[in-house]
C-alpha cells in the first residue's frame, strides 16, 4: 500500500500586480471638470490658467501668490478646479483663488526666512 504526500502549499509571494492592486488609485479628473472647462472653452471665456504662465500659480513670494488668487476671481471654473484640488489633496499652489500647501487650504503664504522677534507696524 502506498501512501502519497502532499507538502503544505506554499506561502504567496505578492507580485507587481498584486501590489499595484491592493494601492489606491489617484482620483481622476471628474465629468463635471472637464464638462465646466469644456463649456468655458466653447463660449470663449477666458481660464486664466491656461492664458497667463503657469509658474504664476506655483510662485514662491506672498505678493506673486496674492497675484496668482486675483487672477482665479474672475475664472468661471473657479469652483470645478477649487473641488478638484481638494478632491486630489494638490501639494502645493493656487487651485481655484486658494492656495495649497502640503494639500490643505491656507490663507496666505509666509515669506522665506525666519520670523521676525518684534512687530512691524504698518
Amino acid at each position: 500500500m502506498s501512501t502519497v504526500i502532499t507538502p503544505p502549499p506554499l506561502p504567496s509571494v505578492p507580485t507587481d500586480k498584486t501590489v499595484k492592486a491592493n494601492q489606491a488609485d489617484p482620483p481622476e479628473v471628474t465629468l463635471m471638470q472637464l464638462t465646466a472647462i469644456d463649456e468655458a472653452d466653447s463660449l470663449g471665456l477666458p481660464i486664466p490658467c491656461r492664458a497667463f504662465d503657469p509658474e504664476v500659480f506655483f510662485a514662491e513670494t506672498p505678493a506673486d501668490v496674492e497675484y496668482a488668487k486675483s487672477l482665479c476671481g474672475t475664472c468661471p471654473v473657479k469652483a470645478a478646479c477649487l473641488t478638484g484640488a481638494l478632491e486630489r489633496r494638490e501639494p502645493w499652489g493656487v487651485w481655484g483663488g486658494e492656495l495649497f500647501v502640503q494639500g490643505v487650504v491656507v490663507a496666505r503664504k509666509r515669506p522665506r526666512g525666519r520670523p521676525r522677534k518684534t512687530e512691524v507696524m504698518a
